[in-house]
Order: C-alpha cells, then sequence, then structure tokens
C-alpha cells in the first residue's frame, strides 16, 4: 500500500511496520467501533449534564488515557463550556499507595469506586488486556454501587468487557496499537459529548 502525504510525496508503507497496523486497525476500528464511542460520549453528556459523575481508571498507558478523558471533562475538548465532574482514579497518590499497603493491588480503584460512584454514575475502565485484577474489582465494585460499566478494552474476548455494561472492544494486535485507537476513541467520546450539549463555539485547545 501507498500513503501521499501533504508534500506529494509518495512513501511506501508495509503493514508490518507501526504505521502499516495502524492503519489498518484504524480502518476496523471506523467501521466497527467509531459509533459505540459516539453514543458513549453522547450518554455522558446526559448523565453528566445531569449532575451525575465519571470515573475513569487504567493502569500504564491506559492510566494516561484515562487522565486524557477526564482533563478534556472538568477543562475542556474544544469549545467553551461548563466543567463537569470526572475524575481518574490514579491521580491521588496518597490514597492510592496508602490501598495498595493496607488491602493490595487488586483494592486499588475498588475501594475510591466504593468511595466516590452513586447509582446512576459512569464508571469506565480501560485496560489493553481486559485482564487486569484491580479492574475487574473496579467492575464489580461499581455494579454494587449501581453505576454504569463501560470497559475500553483490546480484542474479545476478555474478562473485562463481558464484566462491564457496556464494551469497545479493539481489534488490533499490539498493546500500542490498541492504546492510540483508545485515545481515538477518547477523542470521538469528547466530540460527542460536547455535540450532545450543543456546547458553544470558542477558542480551541493548544
Amino acid at each position: 500500500m501507498t500513503v501521499t502525504g501533504t508534500t506529494g510525496r509518495t512513501a511506501a508503507v508495509a503493514e508490518g511496520d507501526h504505521c502499516g497496523r495502524l492503519l489498518t486497525a484504524l480502518r476496523r476500528f471506523r467501521e466497527e467501533n467509531a459509533v459505540t464511542a459516539q453514543r458513549w460520549g453522547a450518554r455522558l453528556a446526559a448523565t453528566l449534564g445531569s449532575g451525575g459523575r465519571l470515573l475513569a481508571a487504567g493502569n500504564g498507558g491506559s492510566a494516561a488515557q484515562a487522565q486524557h478523558l477526564t482533563a478534556e471533562l472538568v477543562g475542556r475538548y474544544r469549545e467553551d463550556r461548563a466543567p463537569f465532574s470526572a475524575l481518574a482514579l490514579h491521580t491521588d497518590t496518597s490514597s492510592c499507595t496508602a490501598i495498595v499497603n493496607d488491602y493490595g493491588a487488586d483494592e486499588l480503584f475498588a475501594r475510591q469506586v466504593r468511595a466516590h460512584a452513586r447509582p446512576g454514575d459512569v464508571l469506565i475502565l480501560l485496560s489493553t488486556s481486559g485482564a487486569s485484577g484491580n479492574l475487574l474489582r473496579a467492575a464489580e465494585a461499581g455494579h454494587a454501587a449501581a453505576a454504569e460499566v463501560w470497559a475500553l478494552t483490546g480484542p474479545a474476548p476478555n474478562p473485562l468487557a463481558e464484566a462491564g455494561d457496556a464494551s469497545l472492544c479493539v481489534a488490533a494486535g499490539t498493546t500500542a496499537t490498541v492504546q492510540e485507537l483508545h485515545l481515538v476513541a477518547v477523542h470521538l467520546m469528547c466530540d460527542a459529548f460536547d455535540a450532545a450539549l450543543g456546547a458553544a463555539p470558542g477558542r480551541g485547545t493548544s
């Protein structure tokens, strides 16, 4: 396959290299997952717009994606609008280290979900493997709190996707590609979130 850049130069991109894998997975994501991500964004707008809260959690790179999502909602995505309640559960280092020390790593997110989640809130759990023990425990805690549990994972089937009330599973062969498409999903959600709220035009983000 060939890809033409804005300069008009053409470069060969092998399916086996990083960009080739990403392009292949992105096409599949657009066909299979884009509508789900947009639907989630609209659903978040309804939940947060009526006073609900988003809780988000992940490990490693997925923690960064979770924090990216919450930052866009508390701050803004593209347009100026009101802030909304969204918490990334790994960001309070004192709570996180105390929980892991006192209760073990699998309780890292679950205990925070029990503290913060209320009926009707949304808990989104991000995992490339879909098998992280602390996220599976968090899903259990989310259900117990009557929150909606959404799983954003790598390829299905996986335990976290099965544990969610809704799931978006990215079909990609490498962790890096899954993470990159999770970021696409985050941005689609934010775009749909703002559209559902009818955010007034403002300055774009940097």
